[in-house]
């Protein structure tokens, strides 16, 4: 048996000073005051982070326009900063269709699902990885791609999106543009074109895309997500298609009807740590002051997702357990992982250790999954 003592424990409802024994890959004990142990200088132990949205991995296989780098080595890469960011569980998101400026297809996205199963099965990864489907169902491949992934160990979420300009995201032409000609060079010409033939696809598929695609993730047994909602109607069609998280929501409008059908809000850690969207939709900060806020999600920053739970716990009305659960115990509830995501006996071993000054940015000293320390 191991012990972490003299910590600052952020349990579900208070923080105490005590100390955490392992054993077997769970936590064993949870004690107040003084023991024995590895000793945590009174930094705090908060449990390790269940990530469900992030395709960071992206970065790594493509680092730059025509560049594919080394499948293994790229996964080694996200995963390292993964974990060095305290997040113990990550759900890595693989695309099913194409948004139009993505890089990677569906039997890209399959080849590296198969490449980090391998990975982890070798034992060369920190974190715990599962698998997230990206189904951009504006796209006409995107049923052929959502097959691709037939018999994928491990995928556990699927999330219903489109990305089409003039609407959910992208609700602002203006900031669609700056967004997309930024990211692609792309000429004022050849961007209206892009534009037209991207609702016009739209029109012919996303409906009947999102149907089916629901219709089969339900037969399957994995959680839906709907992701950039921004009106009472995107709800009602996320409440027909059986989702339970909103990615996302661009309106206040949206996340509070989501969260009066049981529907859970999740929004980006950079929107928090930043004090606003990046695409001018609504901040995460205003849905936690109104109450509509249930997990924080790294998104495209993976540091992101701690910073943005130390910002949280900071907030009026907001204490430091509230703001964690945000980032640990709400999401894996909302994937039905019962054995991580809180400080508790019985529990599995994830633990983060970090150093925190009031204001100041988080620093994640050492992590634990599964009772073995690998960060």
């Amino acid at each position: 048996m191991s012990v972490l003592a003299n910590a600052r424990l952020v349990l579900d409802e208070e923080v105490v000073d005590g100390h955490i024994a392992f054993a077997d890959g769970r936590i064993a004990a949870i004690g107040t005051g003084a023991a024995a142990g590895e000793d945590m200088e009174g930094d705090y132990l908060i449990p390790g982070l269940v990530e469900l949205h992030t395709d960071h991995l992206e970065v790594h296989v493509a680092p730059r326009p025509k560049v594919r780098w080394n499948i293994t080595a790229a996964i080694q890469a996200h995963d390292a900063q993964v974990a060095t960011s305290g997040i113990t569980t990550v759900f890595d998101a693989l695309r099913v269709g194409l948004e139009g400026d993505g890089s990677l297809t569906s039997a890209d996205s399959r080849e590296l699902g198969d490449a980090i199963l391998l990975a982890q099965a070798e034992g060369r990864l920190r974190a715990d990885h599962l698998f997230h489907l990206r189904c951009e169902v504006s796209d006409e491949t995107a049923i052929g791609g959502f097959e691709l992934f037939d018999g994928l160990d491990r995928v556990h979420l699927v999330s219903l999106m489109d990305h089409t300009p003039g609407q959910r995201q992208f609700r602002s032409l203006d900031a669609y543009r700056v967004y997309f000609q930024g990211k692609t060079g792309m000429s004022d010409e050849a961007f209206a074109l892009f534009q037209q033939e991207r609702r016009d696809r739209a029109a012919i598929w996303s409906d009947r895309n999102r149907r089916e695609l629901a219709e089969r993730s339900r037969a399957l047994g994995f959680v839906i997500a709907s992701h950039d909602d921004a009106t009472l109607a995107h709800v009602d069609e996320a409440v027909r298609d059986g989702v339970s998280l909103a990615e996302f929501p661009t309106t206040v409008e949206a996340a509070e009807a989501s969260r009066a059908h049981g529907i859970k809000v999740m929004m980006g850690g950079p929107n928090m740590v930043r004090g606003g969207s990046h695409s001018g939709n609504v901040s995460a900060g205003e849905l936690a002051d109104r109450g509509a806020l249930d997990i924080l999600s790294s998104d495209y920053v993976p540091f992101s997702m701690l910073q943005s739970a130390f910002v949280l716990g900071e907030r009026d009305g907001w204490t430091l357990p509230r703001a964690i659960a945000t980032v640990s115990a709400n999401p894996a509830a909302a994937v039905k992982l019962a054995d991580r995501g809180r400080l508790a006996e019985g529990l599995r071993g994830d633990v983060v250790r970090v150093s925190h000054a009031p204001g100041a940015i988080p620093v994640v000293r050492a992590v634990w999954r599964e009772g073995r320390r690998v960060a």
